[in-house]
Formats: C-alpha cells, structure tokens, sequence
C-alpha cells in the first residue's frame, strides 16, 4: 500500500538507500546510482510504496540549493583564476564541441531545434559529484590532477549556472524590453549586495561569535536561504541565488567551517533529491526513448574521455594525467538532470527529451564510475594498489 506518512517516508527512504548503497559500494558504484535506483523501485512506477514523489522532490530541492552554495564556498577567486588561465581553453572547446555533438544528435533523433539545443547544453558538463567522490583524498588536496578537475568541473558549473539562469528567464516569460532588462540587472545586483553585505556585515557578526558554533550554523543556513528567496523574488532562481550566497563568503577564514557544517545537511537532502529523480521516472517512458538513450550513453563514453586527453595534452599536460582526467570527466553531469527538469518545466522540452536526458545521464553514471574505480585511483578502487595511489 502506497504511504503519505512523512516518518514512513523517510523510513522507506534512508532505509532503503542504506540498503541500495551497501549493493552499490560492493558493485564498485556511485551512490547516486542507489538513490535513484532506490527511487525507480518503491516510486508510483514501481512498487509504489510512495505515494507523493512530488512531494519529497518540493522538499529535496533544498539539497540542489545546499550543493550550490557549498560550490560557492569553494569558489576562492585568486585560485580559481590561476587555475581558470590554465584551463579555460580546454573546458570552453570541449563545452562548445559537445554541445554541438548533442545538438547534432538530438536533430538527427527527430527532435525540434529547441529540444536539440538543451540536449547539447545537458552534453556539455561532466559530474561534479561524481567527479569529486571518486577522487582520494591525496589527489583531491595535493596532487595537480584534483587541481585540473577541479578547476574544469567549477568552470562547467559556472556555465551551467548560466544556462539555469538563461532558463528562468524563458520559463518566466519575460518577453518585453524592459521585463529583460530587469531580469539581467538582478543578477549582478545581487550579486553586489551578496558581497558588500558579506564583507561589511555578516564575516564580521560570525566572527565575533565564532566560538558559538551552532550560532554560525544558524546564520550560515539563513544567509544562504535568504539570497536563495532574494533571487526568487527577483525573478532568478532559488539555486543561483544559493551559488551567490556561497562565493560572497568563499574569501572569508570561516568558508571551511561553514562548508563542513553544511555537507551532511546537504547530503540528506541530496539523498531525497536524487530518489526524488528515480521515483518521478515513468518505466513506461523507457519503451520510446532506451534505445536513443543508450546511443547517447555510448557518443558520451566514447568521445568525452579522449577529446579532454586531446586538449589537455594540446596545453602541455603530461599523457598519463591528461589521460586520467579524460576517464573521470567521461560522464553527463547531475547539472544535466537540473537543466532536464527546469527547462521541461519552462516549457522548452517536452517529456520525452527530459526522460531522455535523465536515462542517459544515469546510464552514463554507471557505465563512467565503473571505469573509474577499475582504471584510476579512488576510494572504492577494484585494486588495492589504486586504492593507496
């Protein structure tokens, strides 16, 4: 019998991702994959133990926003521009050639000229999540090749936090001069006040009470849901507003405490998030799109991996990092499921594209995070010598 109990619901929930994630880690796999897997399972189109898959995916949104802002705290500007010199050129021709792979092959499916340009704006970024769990400690702090992915992976989030934007704007609908203006002033001045009150206000309220640790939990979690609800008033969406909130503090000595205060509170919500993804998966829909869906699995797992071997070798990277780097940016990215969901929304793309983005993005997952755990190091590596490399 289907529940809208909300303690059943989370019991199903966490019980069974406890469950899922042990197969998944004995499989060598992302947890990802167990949480929408878990989702797909006891979600309306399977066994329908849950009954509101709507409504945990309203309550799971806060995760996306809690991802957002925790990549904006990570986001230390004289870093980032060091590292951006070094790899703008690779992430910007890769982008622009696999949004043109995508677009190309969403024509060549039989989609519209709008549908093509999202599924070549959905190719275009690796997993940041997926990327970044599977990197060991060693790599991720004090290796370059953590620093390469991390700085390819920021950039990619940066311009999909563009598209999201770009997004909002067709989803709201404002076709007029002066609705465009006022949309695009939001954004930097949001921006603005996001950094001059950060700097100017709150750094200097928390450190002065920076023994009382729940207090800075407190006002960490308000600043980030109060720039998130400013964006939304002003036309933006919760998400960027979230980023904004987390690069205004990304300079200040308490980023670090903030961000790791913040993980398990995102991680809760992203474990609702990514069942949320799996429970409003309709398995009738497979029959329409798994076979487009697997060919675009395989153009992903064929070309990302050597095109980003190709450019970083093209701007002086060793082989062998250049080649591991292309292994564990072989992937679509969650950004992927986010743009799926929202320009559906909007109205851009109709069901069978979005459940077409979301098939090859989780088939991509699996097929990806295998490679990876059997050719480089990382924590669940299939060898004990990657596992300490």
């Amino acid at each position: 019998m289907p529940t809208d109990d909300l303690a059943t619901t989370i019991f199903l929930i966490f019980t069974g991702a406890a469950v899922l994630a042990t197969v998944a880690l004995f499989l060598r796999q992302s947890l990802l994959v167990a949480y929408i897997a878990l989702g797909v399972l006891i979600g309306p189109s399977g066994l329908g133990l849950i009954a509101d898959a709507e409504g945990v995916r309203r309550i799971a949104s806060f995760g996306v926003t809690f991802l957002l802002f925790l990549l904006g705290l990570n986001m230390y500007p004289q870093k980032l521009v060091q590292l951006a010199r070094e790899t703008t050129l690779v992430t910007g021709l890769s982008s622009t050639l696999f949004a043109l792979l995508g677009w190309a092959a969403g024509l060549w499916l039989g989609f519209t000229h709008a549908e093509a340009l999202v599924l070549g704006a959905a190719l275009m970024f690796s997993s940041t999540i997926l990327g970044l769990k599977l990197l060991p400690t060693t790599v991720l702090h004090h290796r370059r090749t953590g620093e390469v992915i991390i700085s390819i992976l920021l950039l990619q989030d940066l311009v999909a936090i563009a598209i999201l934007v770009w997004v909002e704007f067709a989803r709201t609908g404002a076709t007029s001069a002066a609705g465009i203006a006022l949309q695009v002033a939001a954004l930097p001045a949001i921006i603005a006040f996001a950094v001059l009150f950060a700097r100017y206000a709150l750094v200097p309220l928390m450190a002065r009470f920076d023994a009382i640790q729940e207090y800075l939990f407190l006002v960490a979690l308000g600043w980030c849901l109060g720039v998130a609800e400013l964006a939304h008033a002003a036309g933006l969406s919760h998400e960027v507003g979230a980023f904004v909130a987390g690069v205004a503090l990304a300079t200040s000595r308490i980023a670090d405490f903030i961000a790791d205060h913040l993980r398990p509170l995102r991680d809760f919500f992203l474990v609702l998030f990514f069942f949320s993804l799996g429970a409003g998966f309709d398995l009738r829909m497979l029959a329409a799109i798994w076979l487009p869906a697997v060919v675009l699995t395989l153009v992903v797992l064929v070309f990302k991996p050597p095109v980003f071997r190709w450019l970083l070798r093209l701007s002086g990277e060793a082989s062998g990092r250049a080649t591991e780097v292309g292994i564990r940016l072989g992937q679509i990215s969650e950004f992927s499921l986010f743009i799926a969901l929202a320009a559906q929304h909007a109205g851009i793309i109709g069901e069978r594209m979005s459940y077409l983005i979301q098939t090859a993005t989780l088939l991509s997952f699996v097929a990806s995070g295998s490679l990876i755990v059997m050719r480089c190091p990382t924590p669940i590596a299939t060898s004990e010598r990657l596992r300490r490399d």
